[in-house]
């Protein structure tokens, strides 16, 4: 049977857990630096990292994602090999798999908690701990912020998901304009089913079918230049329509499809998205096209039960440092302004500084980036010292300590809010 979304469910009572078992470290971790692995009361996988010269900091990272399907304990080692940097900084570095695939937040966040508590009873008390959620991760970050308030010093949220359930609405619009535009997923003779499930439970598509369904409509498993008319055509009225690049189409749409379809299954069945409300512009003709969309209207009780789940509202009891890459064409910027409104509404907003940075990358910005936000937040945390984004940009230095060219933070930046991105609704 497929788990219900439990955002609403009763904090949990953590049992002492076993400890890790100490084994060789995979590839990409520091030489010298000694790893512990374990599978937590809760059948989550594990990874704890301590560098050789340890600063006492603990970083708790939470993963990207989500992944669907079983969770891998592989999942920590391609983890850690991406954030070495924390460990090369001589901070300990500790991160769950998740116990549950897929689109389980509230899960994960206890997960992270779990991971916690098992460096403290079995391996050393850190002098500092800091929450590290990086994409999906943050989303992740911002639950275990909020749901265990006195397990963080500072918490750093980096290409983070931190505007709650309106960060996804986008892909049932994508679905929507893309089945109006191009009539084949599903095509006229399949099973018709409402697009804002994902897929029909039992559906066999894969990611390579819609790939060649996507290329087929909109060209776009080929050069521009091979395109014909009709496809470059359709391919720019979604561009046009929901503001992404055409590289992101297809991965978008994977997330319109397959991952939906997880967060339904997880959701009882039902579908906390919809577009009901929805008036697209920015085509040809914005007449035909909304006459012609698709529409699907959210059931309530599954978007409440979502959003109970998955979203924060800013009460954070601890420094927060928030990091986003301008361009970054699969988490949108201007959802980092939710995320200070909100904490403005808690009354936090002194408790959050945002960063900015001249890049479209997604997943890892570089190794010169990550040491400045680590010590600001740190020098926050310790010395009160709240820190600026002039001062951030300032710290950043290539590896060795010379000047780097890619240090491309933007002090001056100021997102918009979501609303000029995501159709409202």
């Amino acid at each position: 049977m497929v788990a219900l979304i439990t955002g609403c469910a009763a904090r949990p009572s953590f049992p002492t857990e076993a400890p890790p078992r100490a084994e060789t470290c995979p590839a990409g971790v520091p030489e010298g630096a000694r790893c512990l692995r374990g599978q937590d009361s809760a059948d989550a996988h594990y990874l704890i990292v301590v560098p050789a010269n340890w600063s006492g900091v603990l970083v708790v990272h939470a993963h990207g994602g989500p992944t669907l399907g079983p969770p891998r304990r592989t999942r920590a080692d391609e983890d850690i090999a991406r954030w070495a940097i924390t460990v090369r900084e001589g901070h300990a570095w500790a991160g769950s798999v998740f116990r549950q695939g897929g689109f389980a937040v509230t899960t994960a966040a206890e997960d992270t908690e779990r991971v916690r508590r098992i460096f403290i009873d079995h391996v050393a008390m850190p002098r500092r701990t800091l929450l590290h959620g990086q994409s999906w991760g943050a989303m992740v970050a911002t639950r275990a912020a909020e749901r265990f308030p006195r397990s963080w010093d500072g918490i750093l949220l980096t290409s983070g998901v931190v505007a709650g359930p309106a960060t996804y609405d986008f892909r049932l619009d994508l679905r929507a304009i893309y089945q109006y535009l191009c009539g084949n997923h599903p095509r006229l003779d399949e099973p018709q089913y409402p697009l804002a499930i994902g897929l029909p439970a039992g559906a066999k598509m894969s990611a390579s079918d819609l790939a060649r369904r996507a290329d087929e409509c909109l060209g776009t498993g080929q050069p521009a230049a091979k395109r014909t008319a009709e496809q470059a055509g359709k391919l720019r009225t979604v561009v046009d329509v929901l503001q992404i690049p055409e590289s992101s189409v297809v991965g978008h749409l994977n997330w319109g499809t397959f991952t939906l379809r997880d967060v339904v299954e997880k959701n009882g069945d039902t579908s906390p998205f919809g577009n009901d409300t929805v008036r697209y512009a920015g085509s040809r003709d914005d007449v035909a096209l909304n006459a012609g969309v698709p529409r699907f209207r959210a059931e309530p009780a599954a978007r409440a039960r979502f959003a109970a789940d998955v979203d924060h509202a800013g009460r954070f009891a601890v420094p927060v440092l928030n990091a986003h890459g301008i361009g970054d064409a699969t988490v949108f910027v201007e959802g980092t302004d939710t995320l200070r409104q909100r904490m403005v509404a808690a009354g936090n907003g002194d408790r959050l500084v945002q960063v900015f940075i001249d890049s479209r990358e997604h997943s890892y910005w570089g190794d010169a980036y990550y040491p400045p936000l680590f010590d600001a937040l740190l020098e926050w945390v310790e010395k009160g010292r709240k820190p600026t984004p002039p001062g951030i940009a300032a710290r950043c230095r290539a590896p060795g300590g010379t000047s780097a060219s890619e240090c491309r933070f933007v002090p001056d930046y100021r997102p918009r809010p979501l609303a000029s991105r995501v159709y409202p609704r």
